[in-house]
């Protein structure tokens, strides 16, 4: 597997390019996935679009019609795969060791890996983008085609606001009629939230849900500069420092906050993975997607 550093994604414009770089040998998939063998049934023809497999075009038919078409197969127990992008403005928060590089950025690019993955493996896949008090769809499909009209979703994402209320994501939870695979990254420093009662909302319907938090690595070692001030961006409840005597009580209060959104994803058997976006993306994606024990 590629250890991709990741001031490269600081200095890489195209998520193409850079999920390239960061699946490199990673051998494995979401799930069993759609695929020929055993429990597979014809589904469909559709048009060969670059990127398909050609091992998946029937040649007989591309002799009769003079076009090439794909075979669609997929399981009886079809799994759609989900990923929601909390885009609120906390995750506007850089990295204070790898310049251009924020919670935004290494969210996107996981979840890009992860859409890359799925089309791949052939599922259906969609994009929840959660901003400004806003739900923004990209609807499940397939393809290569489908997989670039995610990346441009996640490459326009731009931080800003709240997380819409929880009526408004309760409301929206229609997208996941069939059993589907969620993935969330957030930095979840709000929860209880309206995305963390959307999720436990979602793995009480039977979905399989895994969250991805992400934090800087000044959040957890409260390496802040003391001569600085910051502003919370969500919320306008005036400006804070970070001193000697406050850093204590900061790790503290941080420390019993993820050991509460620990034990909840815990007791609704939601996988958590907690993560520095200073990691390497890759690694971070393969903690991610391993299978919990049992």
């Amino acid at each position: 597997m590629s250890s991709v550093n990741p001031a490269l994604i600081a200095h890489t414009t195209r998520l193409d390019l850079v999920i390239r770089h960061v699946l490199a040998g990673l051998g494995h998939g979401i799930h069993a996935g759609r695929e020929r063998g055993a429990g597979v049934e014809f589904s469909e023809y559709r048009s060969y679009v670059p990127g398909d497999e050609w091992r998946r075009v029937d040649w007989k038919l591309a002799a009769r019609a003079d076009r090439y078409f794909v075979r669609e197969a997929e399981r009886d127990s079809h799994v759609a795969v989900w990923l929601i992008l909390d885009a609120s403005a906390s995750m506007a928060e850089p990295s204070r060791s790898i310049e251009g590089i924020d919670k935004l950025t290494c969210a996107r690019t996981l979840l890009a890996c992860v859409a890359a993955i799925a089309q791949r493996q052939g599922d259906a896949f969609g994009l929840v983008i959660l901003s400004d008090g806003k739900v923004t769809f990209t609807p499940a499909n397939r393809g290569p085609r489908h997989l670039q009209r995610v990346l441009a979703q996640l490459q326009r994402a731009t931080p800003a606001g709240q997380l819409p209320d929880a009526a408004t994501l309760k409301a929206s939870l229609h997208f996941a009629l069939s059993p589907s695979a969620i993935y969330a990254a957030s930095d979840l420093l709000d929860w209880p939230s309206p995305l963390s009662l959307a999720l436990t909302r979602l793995r009480q319907m039977r979905h399989d849900v895994r969250v991805l938090c992400l934090q800087t690595q000044a959040e957890i070692d409260a390496s802040f500069p003391d001569t600085q001030a910051y502003r919370d961006p969500e919320h306008d409840e005036g400006v804070f420092r970070f001193g000697a005597d406050l850093k204590d009580g900061y790790r503290r209060n941080l420390m019993e906050h993820f050991d509460r959104v620990t034990a909840q994803c815990r007791k609704n058997d939601m996988p958590l993975t907690l993560a520095a976006i200073e990691q390497a993306p890759g690694d971070v994606l393969r903690r991610w997607l391993r299978r919990p024990a049992r």
